[in-house]
């Protein structure tokens, strides 16, 4: 078969050819069918993440059909429509894993960062961490919503906010454009924040009712005329850019982070305490969250953006990935 493959800290996607492997107890074996390209894959390719061992094959959303069966896997058959996230497995005895919380595993795995990942054309994959692909959904377009999506649809499900509240996401990139759709078809009345007035026709017909332009406009008493956010979802990693939201949250309000930079951001306190205000992070979502957002999204309507680039063109969808220049999820198709 053949992969894309980070030999070492920094090195190009290498293309290679590795023998078909085995599924072990308690796995399948992916055909992988698409892989999307996320700004996380950054871990990898630059090596950020503790511990990380080469050579790696990335990818974390990644769909496909099972083609072989591990031992003592029986709910599923070969065939089957199936994807995995970020969320690549957990042990299942931790203290949190016996809460029913195994996004936060002490032991948890990470597809493409634990094992080899969805730039390949076929991988591994623990069956506790497959979700069902809905029929009908087209494969390129479902890889993108198993980090993307999950991330921005789990988050809000999450949110406390209810219907009809005020939620606005901030960012029309990757993560945004899929969090505005998922808010609408939530109920939520929603505001998209972004630069420039370009920008404002996607964002409607994205899901936004109103649109805040912060090179014109003064984002905390736009929000503020709306009663202020019940939620800011924060799509777009520029910690002075997060800084910049906390005032237009209202009573209550949560800055809702989904991207990470890695510089740290400033806050007033005070900020925070007048309006009972928070800041939280959200990760990704486990196998039944995932299989959550999947149908959701086919439910509703909610659609990734895509553009589409064969195996061996993994260097370029990447690139084009991290300069911005994707619109708006970058997905390698086998």
């Amino acid at each position: 078969m053949k992969a894309m493959m980070v030999q070492s800290k920094g090195a190009s996607f290498a293309l290679v050819e590795r023998d078909i492997p085995r599924p072990g107890p308690g796995e399948v074996r992916l055909a992988v069918a698409a892989c999307g390209v996320c700004h996380s894959d950054q871990f990898v390719k630059d090596g950020l993440w503790p511990g990380l061992q080469y050579p790696r094959v990335p990818g974390h959303e990644v769909v496909g059909t099972v083609d072989a069966l591990g031992e003592g896997v029986s709910h599923l058959a070969v065939g089957a429509r199936v994807g995995i996230g970020w969320h690549g497995g957990h042990d299942g005895t931790c203290p949190r894993c016996l809460a029913g919380d195994f996004i936060q595993c002490a032991q948890a795995k990470v597809t493409g960062l634990s094992f080899d990942g969805g730039y390949s054309e076929q991988m591994i994959a623990p069956v506790v961490a497959l979700a069902p692909v809905p029929d009908g959904m087209p494969f390129a377009e479902a890889a993108p919503l198993l980090c993307a999506g999950v991330t921005t649809f789990n988050s809000l499900r999450n949110s406390g906010a209810r219907p009809g509240d005020v939620v606005a996401v901030q960012g029309l990139g990757g993560l945004g454009h899929l969090g505005l759709q998922f808010a609408r078809a939530m109920g939520f009345e929603v505001v998209a924040i972004s630069r420039g007035r370009d920008k404002e026709p996607l964002a409607r017909e994205l899901g936004a009712q109103h649109y805040v332009d912060v090179e014109t406009e003064d984002l905390a008493k736009r929000l503020s005329s709306l009663g202020g956010a019940r939620v800011i979802l924060a799509t777009a990693p520029n910690s002075k850019a997060l800084s910049g939201l906390v005032g237009g949250l209202g009573i209550d309000g949560c800055l809702l982070i989904v991207a990470a930079p890695f510089e740290p951001m400033e806050v007033s306190p005070l900020a925070l305490l007048g309006g009972r205000r928070r800041i939280q992070g959200w990760p990704s979502g486990t196998a039944s969250d995932s299989a959550d957002c999947l149908s959701f999204a086919k439910r509703h309507g909610v659609r990734a953006r895509i553009e589409t680039f064969p195996l061996e063109k993994a260097d370029a969808a990447y690139t084009k990935m991290m300069t911005g220049k994707v619109r708006f999820r970058s997905v390698l198709e086998m």
